[in-house]
């Protein structure tokens, strides 16, 4: 139940600190601490530092697995009306919103890049599109439909290569979402053993932002179908 509300918690208000999360809760400070530790190394969410800070984020990409293999074979439609419904009246834009996801891939750093940076992988896990660029600082980032379009845009801010990399990210296949000023998404790929963990960071967006939502959405999906594409050879399918 404490778990739970913790979760609930921070998909009403993502990027909270314990103080805050205590603060919600009939819990001690240390009590909220423990309950945090074993949702984190569940997977269920992520914890970032903000200066002095650490903040605790929602990491949806478990959830959507289970999502996928269970509840999308049978009531997917009515969830998803019902989701939608509830996220319309009741999600506020908190400030300085940011999506923070967290995988965890059986593959070398090297190839957990080489998904993120090849056009060969990415078309075959994002929507079809082939992302191109040098990748180098100030580099363009395109990433193209099969027809030849632009679906997303940007520039690459950092690279270090192959543990990290920054880019901003404006959306195209949207009118509406276009005109916003773009956003940042931020790769950081950590070895452990066999293992590596990818941490993805989407933050930047502007005030009333209509991509925040969106890529809320559409990034557990993605990322999900990257590690089966690396560890299977099979991405999942998305769809369209």
């Amino acid at each position: 139940m404490r778990r739970r509300q913790l979760l609930d918690a921070l998909f009403e208000r993502d990027g909270q600190t314990l103080n805050a999360l205590a603060g919600r809760m009939e819990m001690t400070r240390f009590g909220v601490m423990k309950h945090l530790g074993v949702l984190e190394q569940a997977g269920l969410v992520v914890t970032r530092r903000a200066g002095r800070e650490k903040l605790h984020y929602l990491n949806l990409v478990p959830i959507r697995d289970l999502h996928d293999r269970w509840i999308s074979k049978y009531v997917a439609p009515w969830v998803g009306a019902l989701t939608a419904l509830r996220d319309e009246l009741e999600q506020p834009m908190t400030a300085n919103p940011h999506h923070v996801f967290q995988i965890y891939v059986r593959c070398s750093p090297e190839q957990l890049c080489e998904g993120i940076t090849s056009p060969d992988f990415t078309r075959r896990y994002f929507y079809g599109t082939a992302v191109q660029s040098t990748w180098e600082p100030g580099a363009a980032v395109a990433y193209l439909n099969p027809d030849g379009s632009t679906a997303v845009e940007g520039e690459v801010v950092s690279a270090e290569p192959p543990f990290r990399l920054t880019q901003t990210w404006r959306v195209m296949y949207d009118p509406a979402a276009a005109e916003e000023s773009p956003s940042r998404v931020t790769w950081e790929i950590e070895q452990m053993g066999e293992t590596c963990r990818l941490t993805m960071t989407h933050d930047q967006f502007p005030d009333g932002s209509v991509v925040f939502e969106g890529v809320g959405e559409g990034w557990p999906m993605l990322l999900s179908s990257l590690k089966s594409l690396i560890e299977t050879d099979e991405p999942l399918n998305v769809g369209a």
